[in-house]
């Protein structure tokens, strides 16, 4: 089964909406985290209002796109009806009830990523949450939600900033590697020229962004040359530029879900390398 990202983009009625959802949903959190528990193939999930008029859910996940939104309708109805109540041009109500309607709507409002990026592509969340048990191991390390938006210099700057991340694509996943610490990664294009690059990581702020600047720096040099009130470069040079940069242009998460707790990237490997050898000295 094969790794996937989504962001759906939630159009908000007005900027009431975007401020009684922002307040709501906390709420309905631990409801959807039981039911994407039971569901057991998103990796990570995470809310933000990127603005006034727009909401965005995010997921890592295991298999096809259609199948999660239509257990997500069955399972997690309600918790859209809430969402529903403040979109425009919502699909038919209760979710639970008209789930294909919701799947196509889903479909629709699916905003497709420039490029993906996993520590960890070889395996499910169900193999992970069983390496995990069999070796005994339980997560004590701490994972955050990274939600950076760039605004880009004008639409054209949009355009050429999403060719150059193409064709940085290899590069990016190599630099992230070793970076070490960011689980999943994506660079999404959104309303207004912006580019979201979003990521869940280990650890401390501070020292995930000197980490990644060290690593992945010349990349975000050549992306602050279309990105709109940019830190100075080079990003290695000016650390503390960069990252009070990202922390202002960091949106806050609403409600993260995390599968397996507390495991860190290197434990997660850690326990794919372990499984792998227990296999090969049985043979």
């Amino acid at each position: 089964m094969s790794q996937n990202h989504f962001t759906l983009s939630f159009p908000l009625k007005s900027a009431e909406d975007a401020k009684a959802i922002a307040e709501q949903l906390p709420l309905l959190m631990p409801g959807l985290f039981i039911v994407e528990d039971r569901i057991g193939t998103i990796h990570y999930s995470r809310f933000t209002v990127l603005s006034d008029k727009t909401l965005l859910f995010l997921g890592d996940f295991d298999g096809e796109f259609c199948a999660l939104m239509g257990d997500l309708a069955k399972n997690a109805g309600p918790v859209f009806d809430a969402i529903f109540q403040h979109v425009e041009m919502p699909p038919p109500s209760p979710v639970a009830a008209n789930a294909n309607a919701f799947v196509e709507w889903a479909a629709e409002h699916l905003l497709h990523p420039v490029n993906l990026y996993t520590a960890y592509p070889s395996v499910t969340v169900n193999e992970i949450k069983a390496l995990a048990d069999a070796a005994d191991v339980a997560g004590a390390g701490e994972l955050n939600p990274f939600l950076v938006i760039l605004p880009t210099k004008s639409r054209i700057a949009f355009f050429e900033m999403q060719l150059l991340l193409r064709a940085r694509g290899h590069g990016i996943t190599t630099d992230l590697d070793t970076v070490g610490t960011p689980h999943f990664a994506q660079f999404v294009p959104l309303e207004d020229n912006q580019i979201g690059f979003f990521t869940v990581y280990d650890g401390d702020f501070d020292k995930y962004i000197a980490d990644f600047t060290k690593n992945i720096g010349p990349v975000f040099d050549l992306l602050f040359k279309f990105t709109k009130g940019a830190p100075p470069s080079p990003c290695r040079k000016h650390l503390q530029e960069f990252i009070d940069f990202a922390s202002g242009a960091n949106r806050t998460p609403i409600g993260f879900y995390q599968a397996y707790p507390g495991l860190s990237v290197q434990d997660i490997h850690a326990l794919i390398a372990d499984n792998k050898a227990q296999a090969a000295s049985s043979r």
